[in-house]
């Protein structure tokens, strides 16, 4: 498991050099079953698939929302990192997710996330999630932040007490 630094903040590391090496990263996605297709991915693009698990169901029997949020965040993370230089890193600062149609089990999900904007630190993308019938069954946009190896991660001062 990767450890923070001392300061707690995480540090740049070299970007992988393509998708076809993300691919084979593990994480939280592949932990619950989801993963990146190098073949329908590039720069500023990517898709992430896999199969509904019971694992995956809420108690309704649907897929919990959980689910596709990491599945969108997923394809949605690795087109920013895609565009990456190497000494750069990024991470999540907001995710918008509209649920429009429930997934149940056995369902195959593919989510493909696109870049909308790349600047100096944040990057803009948006994402769709699609059952096998490609019907839309969820929406998402969302920012990520993007710092360099001689960038400190922004901290928000200390409010001052009443």
């Amino acid at each position: 498991m990767a450890r923070l630094p001392p300061d707690g903040e995480p540090h740049p590391i070299r970007p992988l050099p393509d998708l076809w090496h993300a691919a084979r990263r593990t994480g939280f996605h592949t932990a619950v079953g989801f993963h990146i297709d190098p073949k329908r991915s590039g720069r500023g693009v990517c898709t992430v698939t896999g199969v509904v698990e019971p694992k995956h169901l809420n108690i309704n029997g649907v897929v919990h929302g959980g689910v596709y949020a990491t599945i969108l965040d997923t394809a949605m993370g690795a087109a920013v990192v895609s565009l990456l230089r190497e000494n750069e890193t990024t991470a999540t600062t907001s995710l918008y997710v509209e649920f429009l149609r429930s997934a149940r089990q056995g369902d195959t999900l593919t989510a493909r996330g696109e870049v909308l904007r790349r600047g100096h630190h944040i990057a803009f993308a948006e994402g769709n999630l699609f059952d096998a019938e490609d019907r839309r069954l969820s929406q998402a946009r969302g920012t990520w932040y993007i710092w360099s190896n001689g960038d400190a991660p922004p901290r928000p001062k200390a409010a001052p007490r009443p």
